[in-house]
């Protein structure tokens, strides 16, 4: 074979195929050139595109979905009846969960019935002695009235017999008159002492009355927390949601505030958690796309509804130290809450429940 100089026109032997002859250099090919030079402008194009777009996004996938979860607990301990729900069992707000054993709290709520009857017997009972009290002062202001006229014409009558000559009055006359004068005087003193035995007897019923008026409303107090106890017996639903986590079944005996199933509402919102470094741009009121993990491309909208004023590392149970020798910088992340937009989660068949994971991207210009 003949060696051929890079600088001369290759020529073919007989017998030589041209496919063997040697291929120019890349840069020698200007189709080639020319492709690569376009593949190069459009990722160049591609990629200041995609900076364009993605400087006006703030975005990460430490977020989840946040909501009011609702523990269902009974208010009075009784053995569980009937139970109506069963675990992600929908409810609407005053639907019947569970019925508990009444029949003691219903004794008991007769027997309270029965104290406030009594109560207020007792009470209609002080309230009549008030007036008879009442008259029983008077009764004894009308006898101090009388014993005060007899003492005084028993006085008058003395002072006269004492005013006449002595050859004109006799012993017996001034005996009379002085042993009246002091009958009646101790007349007034007995009638004094009535008015004021009448106002104790009355200050006593009046007593007797501010006690039975309180006995009364203690009798009232405890037939409504009877009352109470009876309608806690039945359980209803305190909103709308999902029922999540039973623990309980008919037969068995609850106490007061053990728990038996949680009820997830429909009204929820977004935990995100951006570093630092990202809050910069962010504010309340920004629009947020968001995707779920659960359900590929399903997408829901929200706006920032508040940024917490702290980082989530400094709430946690043992806030890390940093006032150490061994220091070292992480970058923190600060709890964002996003709002959803309303009817975010109406779909009853992709149904957005607390602890999700999500990817929320919110436009900050």
């Amino acid at each position: 074979m003949t060696r051929v100089n890079e600088n001369e026109t290759p020529t073919i032997e007989p017998g030589q195929r041209p496919s063997a002859l040697p291929r120019p250099p890349l840069f020698k090919r200007p189709l080639a050139v020319t492709v690569l030079l376009a593949l190069a402008l459009a990722a160049a194009i591609a990629a200041l595109l995609y900076w364009l777009y993605a400087r006006q996004y703030e975005s990460t996938d430490d977020a989840f979905i946040e909501g009011h979860v609702i523990a269902v607990s009974p208010k009075v301990s009784a053995t569980v009846q009937r139970v109506y729900v069963d675990d992600n069992s929908r409810v609407n707000k005053g639907d019947p969960l569970v019925e508990l054993d009444s029949r003691d709290y219903a004794a008991a709520l007769a027997q309270a019935q029965g104290n406030e009857a009594s109560a207020q017997g007792r009470l209609r009972e002080a309230q009549a002695q008030v007036p008879i009290s009442q008259a029983g002062i008077d009764q004894a202001q009308a006898e101090l009235h009388v014993a005060q006229a007899n003492a005084q014409n028993a006085q008058s009558d003395l002072d006269r017999f004492l005013s006449l000559d002595a050859q004109a009055r006799s012993k017996q006359q001034i005996d009379n008159a002085t042993a009246a004068q002091r009958s009646t005087a101790a007349q007034v003193e007995a009638a004094n002492a009535k008015i004021a035995a009448a106002q104790a007897q009355l200050v006593d019923a009046q007593t007797a009355v501010l006690t039975a008026q309180a006995n009364l409303q203690a009798a009232q107090a405890a037939l409504q927390q009877a009352r109470n106890n009876l309608d806690y017996c039945k359980i209803r639903a305190e909103a709308d949601g999902v029922i999540t986590r039973k623990d309980i079944e008919p037969g068995a005996y609850v106490q007061v505030g053990q728990p038996m199933f949680s009820i997830v509402q429909y009204d929820v919102w977004v935990v995100a958690n951006f570093k630092e470094t990202q809050l910069a741009d962010i504010v309340p009121g920004q629009p947020v796309d968001i995707s779920v993990d659960a359900y590929p491309g399903r997408h829901v909208t929200g706006k920032v509804q508040s940024i917490q004023n702290g980082t989530g590392s400094r709430f946690t149970l043992l806030p890390p130290e940093n006032a150490t020798g061994n220091y070292v910088k992480i970058i923190q992340r600060v709890p964002v809450k996003i709002e959803l937009d309303a009817h975010q989660n109406d779909d009853s068949d992709h149904l957005l429940s607390p602890g999700m994971s999500v990817q929320p991207s919110i436009k900050v210009r």
